[in-house]
């Protein structure tokens, strides 16, 4: 059993395939539909939205942490060649930076909260837009490192150890 721990698969993973996507794509979904539920009570007075947005951010809040720790450990192993790196690290900052600021965002969100259940201010739409901005930009980025340089598909991982990629 240890061997399945310390060997590697064709994808160069020690399980069978990335969990950091999955995770990723939930707070994705958990933030975008967050937002919009805040929005949409925001402009139609929809008051319960607002908690079905927090109850999003305070998951998002939750998930993008394991999701950082997931990429960190599998951005370990990609095996990057020299021109997918300075995506992969910029990345790696932009995802880090995600977790501090959606946390950030969801005890402001969990003060207004406390304060008044039935309100949100403008100003955290603004916020929450600009999160949203951020959070397509990240996705654009790690759609790049896939589809564009192809970290942890076979092919590329056989390149990398074969030398034919650096």
């Amino acid at each position: 059993m240890l061997k399945y721990f310390t060997s590697l698969n064709d994808h160069n993973l020690p399980y069978p395939d990335t969990i950091h996507p999955i995770v990723v794509h939930f707070v994705i979904a958990l933030v975008l539909f967050g937002f919009l539920c805040d929005v949409i009570g925001y402009f139609t007075g929809k008051t319960r939205l607002f908690e079905v947005g927090w109850w999003n951010m305070f998951f998002a809040t939750i998930a993008i942490f394991i999701a950082v720790i997931f990429g960190q450990f599998e951005a370990g192993l990609a095996l990057p060649y020299n021109a997918a790196k300075s995506v992969l690290s910029m990345h790696t900052l932009i995802g880090w930076s995600l977790s501090g600021i959606i946390a950030a965002i969801t005890a402001w969100r969990y003060v207004m909260r406390i304060r008044n259940p039935h309100k949100i201010s403008i100003s955290y739409l603004g916020v929450g837009l600009l999160l949203t901005c951020v959070v397509g930009l990240q996705v654009y980025l790690g759609d790049e490192l896939v589809w564009v340089y192809g970290l942890h598909t076979v092919p590329v991982v056989e390149a990398v150890k074969e030398g034919i990629l650096r």
